[in-house]
């Protein structure tokens, strides 16, 4: 865990899809710019794009606004990214964020004495298909050889993504976090996005995403505590 802490008055924000699902990310990050908030850690919990990975500067232009603003800010204020399923590859794009790859999480941090493991959520009880499309998708040598059909490929996906349904209740969630627990015996709370449930069951919190439930997750007197900002 080293001397990794989360602070007080910390935020958590996950899953916006930007920008086929609102501008709420970039209205958040507007307002940290302007002073309005000022969190002194922001936790980006994954899925903040709905599609951005590097090597790429074509799938730049669809979130430049967004992009350009994190930069800015992770120069002022402590930034870590827990990249998801939608966005990867971001180590060279965002050069002072601290990034960690689906591979290396979860990452421990500490919060009131309690060991909090840190994760954008899609890590465990996946599938060894899905774990398979992830290593092979979120490789630099893939994205490189996609590159000649990059234009054709990104419109594609994206005119998908815009029209995706992503908010819905999650039949059987209490079941699926059950099984992700038996990942984290060593964590007194484990901290995830992915789900888009805005949920706490036992020891699991389910972060609300942005995009469906238009909250946060903020750390107030030493606790997670989700709300609209």
């Amino acid at each position: 865990m080293g001397n990794r802490e989360i602070k007080e008055n910390a935020i958590f924000i996950a899953d916006s899809h930007y920008p086929h699902h609102g501008d709420e990310f970039l209205t958040l990050l507007q307002k940290i710019e302007s002073g309005e908030l000022q969190p002194p850690q922001i936790f980006l919990m994954g899925d903040n794009f709905d599609l951005l990975f590097g090597y790429n500067d074509y799938i730049q232009t669809f979130s430049r606004e967004a992009i350009v603003l994190l930069r800015k800010l992770s120069k002022e204020i402590e930034c870590v990214y827990f990249e998801g399923n939608h966005d990867f590859c971001l180590k060279a794009l965002f050069p002072d964020i601290k990034v960690y790859s689906r591979e290396e999480q979860p990452i421990y941090y500490a919060l009131n004495g309690k060991r909090v493991a840190l994760s954008h959520g899609d890590r465990y009880v996946t599938g060894f298909g899905y774990d398979l499309y992830c290593k092979i998708l979120r490789n630099r040598a893939t994205l490189t050889l996609l590159k000649p059909f990059q234009k054709l490929i990104i419109n594609h996906r994206m005119g998908k993504l815009s029209g995706k349904e992503i908010c819905f209740h999650f039949i059987g969630f209490e079941q699926r976090v059950e099984q992700i627990l038996e990942y984290y015996g060593d964590a007194d709370l484990v901290i995830e996005g992915h789900f888009h449930q805005a949920k706490t069951i036992g020891k699991y919190i389910s972060l609300p995403s942005l995009a469906c439930q238009g909250e946060v997750a903020v750390v107030e007197e030493g606790k997670i505590v989700f709300k609209t900002l």
